[in-house]
């Protein structure tokens, strides 16, 4: 299921309601060597294997550059907001549970992703703790780039 086929938004009271059902995929997003090395110098992680495509060309498997795993990852937020539309009046991300790296992603390549909310617990102040299991497919490959468990926290 995907965003387009929900009528309407998911208030956070109804979370619950949505628990099992896979959502996605996403529209998919193609990270280019710009990106790359830009994520690279916000983080200070700019090893030849991600911002050297010359090397990269001799030296790896492939010939590209790899995207950054923790990219990868940081695509999680963006992603599960285009696929399910909570309602809430602020939000907490409050961590990550089984965070794999499946399958080098390389330079040029294209992600998508598909979430299934596995659990929805009422918190406090009408909050709901929502785990989503995640999964980020990369174009053309066997297995997915990443699998993970992402947990917020949506207050109404």
């Amino acid at each position: 299921m995907s965003i387009s086929e929900n009528a309407e938004p998911i208030p956070v009271d109804r979370l619950a309601e949505i628990v099992g059902t896979r959502f996605g995929p996403s529209r998919w997003v193609t990270i280019d060597q710009g990106m790359i090395d830009q994520f690279g110098a916000l983080t200070g992680d700019e090893h030849w294997i991600h911002t050297d495509p010359e090397r990269a060309s001799k030296e790896l498997p492939g010939g590209k550059t790899l995207v950054h795993g923790y990219f990868t990852l940081a695509l999680l937020t963006r992603l599960i907001g285009e696929l399910i539309d909570i309602r809430f009046g602020r939000a907490l991300n409050y961590g990550l549970d089984r965070v794999r790296f499946l399958a080098p992603v390389p330079a040029g390549a294209r992600l998508r992703l598909f979430v299934t909310p596995a659990e929805a617990t009422a918190m406090d102040k009408g909050g709901v703790k929502l785990t989503l299991d995640c999964e980020m497919e990369l174009e053309g490959a066997d297995r997915p780039a990443l699998a993970a468990r992402s947990i917020s926290i949506f207050y109404p």
